[in-house]
């Protein structure tokens, strides 16, 4: 394919419920300077007045189409977008998530200089919260080439709005997996095609801020406990594989656990925010308490907790971090 800059990508959209969001994300999909686009946005048994909003855009917008599925979860809403498009290459983005008008372009860029054994690029991602507000630009991996034991250890690519993938290897990693979601274990399923896709082919990255990644107390990782028992199923799988991965994928755990406590205040669980932190002392007690301060920053950057406590935040961070709007290029 080369140079052919008219290579059609298929955008995976699957939503439920998203009648707040669906505009904007469908907004900073239709704005990528990569233009030859199938975009399929799959209903999973909404209730509320997305369709309606899709339908709009799509009159507006002869790339985007939807359909629609009796609800079924992430994994198969997924699957179902990529089986009603014929293009080589797939991007999946969540309906509450926004790209940057580069998103596309850059990382198909990537994957094809990487040749056919490259499987998966991926981008770094800003946090925003409902307002589409940037909180935290931390978020910067340079993981590439064969990754599987960089990603036994630490979900480098981070979600699912994050990644482009070539069909082929999609496939070869047998598509997202809908079991997590009948095991009541739903949340795991972008961490598990990249750990499978790792096994066959390798990553490629884009060093720059390219996603909005929403962190809102409705969305699917939101139910932090579930992200867990989701977690330690994704991690049991592969230990089985590599059991000589096993010291990465402890990390990784105790990577989730905190990453989850974080989560579970920012979202108001403050129970299951306190019981995440108790495992995350108790598995490792001294990266615990070196972590707190970050912790803390998230949490008040997210909850816009007043300004003095912040700034008793950033003298304990004992570092400065310059934070852009990017969801406003996002957003287009």
């Amino acid at each position: 394919m080369g140079s052919d800059r008219s290579a059609t990508i298929g955008v995976v959209v699957p939503m439920f419920n998203a009648e707040r969001t669906i505009g904007a994300t469908l907004a900073s999909i239709c704005q990528q300077t990569h233009q030859a686009l199938d975009i399929i946005v799959v209903d999973d048994g909404s209730s509320d007045n997305s369709a309606s909003i899709v339908t709009d855009y799509a009159k507006q917008d002869r790339r985007i189409r939807i359909i629609r599925q009796s609800n079924g979860g992430v994994a198969l809403a997924r699957n179902n977008g990529a089986a009603a498009t014929d293009a080589a290459f797939l991007a999946f983005v969540d309906a509450d998530d926004l790209w940057a008008p580069s998103k596309i372009a850059l990382q198909w860029e990537a994957l094809e200089k990487g040749g056919a054994s490259a499987g998966l690029a991926y981008c770094w991602f800003a946090l925003i919260d409902e307002d589409s507000r940037v909180f935290s630009l931390h978020n910067r991996p340079t993981a590439e080439g064969n990754v599987l034991q960089r990603m036994c250890r630490n979900n480098f690519v981070g979600n699912g709005s994050s990644m482009l993938m070539r069909r082929s290897a999609f496939e070869k990693a047998g598509q997202f997996d809908p079991s997590l979601r009948e095991r009541k274990a739903q949340g795991c399923e972008d961490l598990l095609i990249c750990l499978r896709i790792a096994e066959n082919y390798e990553f490629r990255v884009v060093p720059e801020h390219l996603v909005g990644y929403r962190m809102t107390n409705t969305n699917m990782s939101s139910d932090v406990m579930q992200m867990l028992r989701s977690c330690e199923i994704v991690l049991g799988e592969f230990r089985q594989k590599y059991p000589h991965y096993g010291s990465d994928l402890d990390a990784h755990l105790v990577e989730m656990i905190r990453w989850l406590a974080v989560r579970g205040f920012v979202g108001g669980r403050f129970f299951d925010g306190c019981d995440l932190l108790s495992k995350f002392l108790a598995l490792d007690t001294r990266l615990a308490i070196s972590s707190l301060p970050n912790m803390l920053d998230v949490y008040c950057r997210a909850r816009l907790v007043p300004d003095w406590i912040k700034a008793r935040v950033k003298r304990l961070r004992n570092k400065n971090a310059n934070f852009r709007p990017l969801y406003m290029e996002m957003a287009g």
